[in-house]
């Protein structure tokens, strides 16, 4: 494992030492967070199976439910890694928290990142959905060797959905924010997908590499710096677009805050934000279809 310190300025970031490369790396995988998400993890497994993800680190954080069931169930061992944790750490010189999801990231990167061409850091409540060709690899061609992708969030929110209906959440949940590239607060922000062998900076939502410091690139290869990235120019969905369902039905939505965030310190303030968020999303939506055109054509079985 490379070594790992907290930039006091800033808990949200971590300085890292990129990971060595290991002779024959390919593929990509996904590293995420999760927490009691019996309810949809098939579905988001079944789907980025069958877009090409290599392998799956899945950071549990306390589950109680059927999860980690599900997971085995879905996943032999050449594509599974779950791992157990508990993401509360605090840097002692200044007692500031950091970010929980910042420091599964970075270990990710540290420890796994040397197998992989490409990782993903998404949460379970995000798809990664191909616009050209079948996988994530194809429709990541457009970027070439660039080791640092940002993707949009296209936020999906309630579809008129009172409650959970019936059949696959990404088949029922077609009602987006109209744009991905809003200055509403909150509701625009980004994904990344990048090189693990590069990274020497590691956030939620922007890394920094080795070679090209802050600069990213849209699916379709064009490099901005991360904070030229909130440009109107920037916008791309033409290869690869990530879809965000962010609130599900109103009940589950009002569930979910009941709930709160595991990395979140002040419940209050997370429910505030949340109901703001989507306001702001369903102020202004389109009609989107591409996900449900997507898993027609290509007959994926999203299972229960």
């Amino acid at each position: 494992m490379g070594w790992l310190k907290p930039k006091v300025a800033d808990a949200k970031k971590l300085i890292i030492d990129p990971p060595r490369p290991q002779e024959g790396r390919h593929g990509i995988a996904i590293a995420v967070c999760v927490k009691d998400e019996a309810s949809y993890i098939e579905e988001w497994v079944r789907f980025h199976r069958a877009v090409g993800i290599r392998h799956f680190y899945i950071y549990d954080n306390g589950s109680t439910d059927n999860t980690r069931v599900i997971l085995r169930d879905l996943l032999d061992e050449d594509a599974l890694t779950i791992i157990p944790w508990a993401g509360w750490m605090k840097d002692a010189a200044t007692d500031t928290r950091l970010n929980g999801q910042v420091i599964v990231f970075a270990h990710a990167i540290l420890n796994f990142g040397g197998a992989h061409r490409w990782m993903a850091f998404i949460d379970v409540d995000e798809f990664l959905l191909p616009k050209e060709g079948h996988t994530v690899e194809q429709a990541l061609a457009a970027v070439g060797d660039f080791p640092n992708v940002s993707l949009p969030w296209h936020m999906f929110a309630t579809s008129g959905h009172e409650t959970r209906p019936d059949g696959p959440l990404t088949l029922n949940y077609t009602m987006r924010g109209a744009d991905p590239m809003t200055r509403k607060e909150n509701v625009s922000n980004f994904k990344c997908i990048v090189d693990p062998c590069e990274v020497t900076e590691v956030s939620v939502h922007q890394f920094k590499t080795r070679e090209f410091g802050d600069l990213t690139a849209n699916d379709a290869g064009k490099r901005f710096t991360r904070r030229a990235r909130k440009s109107p120019d920037f916008y791309s969905n033409r290869f690869l677009q990530l879809n965000h369902y962010y609130t599900k039905s109103r009940e589950e939505l009002m569930a979910k805050l009941a709930r709160g965030w595991a990395y979140d310190t002040s419940p209050t303030k997370y429910r505030d934000k949340v109901l703001s968020m989507v306001r702001s999303i369903e102020e202004d939506v389109v009609e989107d279809r591409a996900m449900v055109d997507f898993i027609e054509r290509n007959g994926i079985d999203l299972g229960r």
